[in-house]
């Protein structure tokens, strides 16, 4: 009964749980987290058995359910899961239960924050599963719209530098404060929401306008002229959440001004989505403008590699570091798609997740920090790991997950995209790549040095502490995640794998008989 409904009671926990807190008003403090972390622990424990349940052996779609809603449309609420679906749906689970456990110390508005929360997961969870391009697109919104309430009112206030002949902008538009940042990402996503309408509408009535099921759509040969605008569409409109340059700017301030679990999930899976369409929706449905398109998909990438690492390396402030390191790493995701190779393709997935879990771990430990010290200005710090040991240690586990050590998930990810990359037909991809990977290493290396190490902290800081409590708990668990993904991959890369041995002929193959590839 339960493996009949497992991916609707997945969804359904978290949304669940928010609705609980709607209608209990009198639950706050500790009970009201509480409750969410079960709606959380739940969704983790749907994950779980999804991944128990879901046979390698047989691969494709399974646990599937289906449910009517609007059958004059050809809409209904599709579910099924495939390899991908499985890493991801464990991704989400992971990332959302560490998140609720770093924010228990939150004490303003708490159960407000953590119905919006759950309601944005529950979108998360959404996307990973449906099998109707309207369900899809209506999670995706769930998943995307509750961050303009959570960063602008929950969010954190900070100032960026000024600079240039425009600096005295700056001030006037708050650049840095929480307001700016909520509005700006939310009206930038919102911009490829509606490239996605469009695209979304176009292939529906292109199909016969009889469905929007992945199936039907997938299954039709689209005119020429029409793949090539609307995959165009569809790498703008999801690819402006997956952080792809020159549309990455809303990233870093929304990162900066959120609160810690929203940075979390932020980072950890709200990226990703972006990424899982245009892969998932763009290449495998529109292939014939996929191969048109993806050299300067290919090139953006590893310009979004090198670019986010020297942004990094140039900031100041401790969680616009992790944002442009956020934005150099989704770069690696688009460019293995953009391999349309078997170990690109499955390096593309295996990195949102290991970047899912490292980032996440990454902004827990920022919030730590951030919430002790009462500062992200890095040339103010220093010798803090006298004080906090434990997350210092972390955070160098972290950081050197995202430099690519072996042993670690970083690892695996980048070994597997490099290497598509290499094989592809574009083989320079891979330099610019590598050269990321390397710029990576100095900034993450120079910042673990800058905050932690040295002769103690400065005397201005009087209440720092190491973690405590349900805060070791979220660490221990994404850092546990890092080394097992590390250490043995295979845990979650066959299931990976089963999927793209599936998906990438088809795309390949349409790809070989359509328009021809540009130079």
């Amino acid at each position: 009964m339960l493996t009949d409904h497992l991916l609707s009671l997945t969804v359904a926990a978290p949304f669940v749980a928010a609705v609980v807190l709607l209608l209990a008003p009198d639950l706050k403090g500790a009970a009201a987290k509480t409750v969410a972390l079960m709606g959380a622990g739940a969704s983790l424990l749907g994950a779980l058995a999804v991944w128990i349940n879901y046979d390698l052996s047989q691969g494709g779609l399974q646990l599937a359910e289906q449910y009517p809603l609007v059958p004059a449309y050809g809409i209904s609420l599709h579910l099924a899961v495939d390899g991908w679906g499985v890493a991801l749906l464990l991704l989400t689970g992971v990332i959302i239960t560490t998140g609720v456990l770093a924010t228990w110390t939150l004490e303003h508005r708490e159960r407000e924050f953590l119905v919006l929360l759950l309601v944005l997961v529950a979108g998360v969870y959404g996307v990973f599963v449906s099998q109707d391009l309207f369900v899809f697109f209506l999670f995706y919104e769930i998943a995307v719209l509750p961050m303009y309430l959570l960063i602008g009112i929950w969010g954190s206030e900070g100032k960026v530098e000024r600079g240039g002949p425009l600096g005295f902008v700056w001030d006037k538009l708050n650049i840095g404060g929480r307001e700016y940042s909520a509005m700006k990402l939310t009206l930038m996503l919102l911009a490829g929401s509606a490239a996605i309408l469009v695209a979304m509408f176009a292939m529906f009535h292109a199909a016969g306008g009889k469905s929007f099921d992945f199936s039907v759509l997938q299954g039709f040969d689209y005119p020429e002229h029409t793949q090539l605008w609307a995959f165009v569409l569809l790498w703008f409109g999801f690819g402006s959440l997956g952080g792809v340059f020159p549309f990455h700017t809303w990233s870093p301030d929304g990162h900066a001004a959120a609160p810690t679990a929203v940075s979390m999930l932020h980072a950890g899976v709200l990226m990703k989505l972006g990424a899982f369409g245009v892969i998932r929706i763009g290449m495998m449905m529109l292939p014939d403008g996929a191969a048109y398109w993806v050299p300067y998909v290919g090139a953006v990438a590893v310009l979004n590699v090198v670019w986010g690492a020297l942004s990094a390396m140039a900031q100041k402030d401790l969680k616009y570091i992790i944002a442009y390191s956020s934005v150099s790493h989704m770069g690696v995701v688009m460019l293995g798609a953009a391999t349309l190779t078997a170990d690109g393709w499955n390096g593309a997935i295996y990195q949102m997740v290991a970047h899912g879990m490292m980032t996440g771990l990454f902004f827990g430990l920022v919030g730590l920090v951030y919430h002790r010290a009462h500062s992200r200005w890095v040339p103010g710090m220093g010798g803090f790991a006298h004080a906090m040991p434990g997350v210092a240690a972390f955070f160098i586990l972290a950081g050197l997950s995202s430099l690519g050590l072996p042993g670690l998930a970083g690892f695996v990810a980048e070994f597997l995209v490099f290497l598509g990359a290499w094989q592809s037909a574009h083989a320079w991809w891979a330099i610019p790549g590598i050269i990321g990977a390397f710029i990576t290493a100095v900034y993450v290396l120079r910042v673990g040095r800058d905050v932690f190490f040295g002769q103690g902290p400065p005397a201005t800081f009087h209440e720092l502490s190491d973690a405590k409590g349900s805060e070791w708990a979220a660490l221990v668990a994404l850092g546990v995640c890092l080394i097992v993904l590390g250490v043995y991959p295979n845990v979650i890369l066959e299931f990976i794998a089963q999927a793209t041995s599936e998906y990438l002929p088809l795309v390949v193959k349409g790809a070989a008989s359509g328009v021809a590839v540009l130079p």
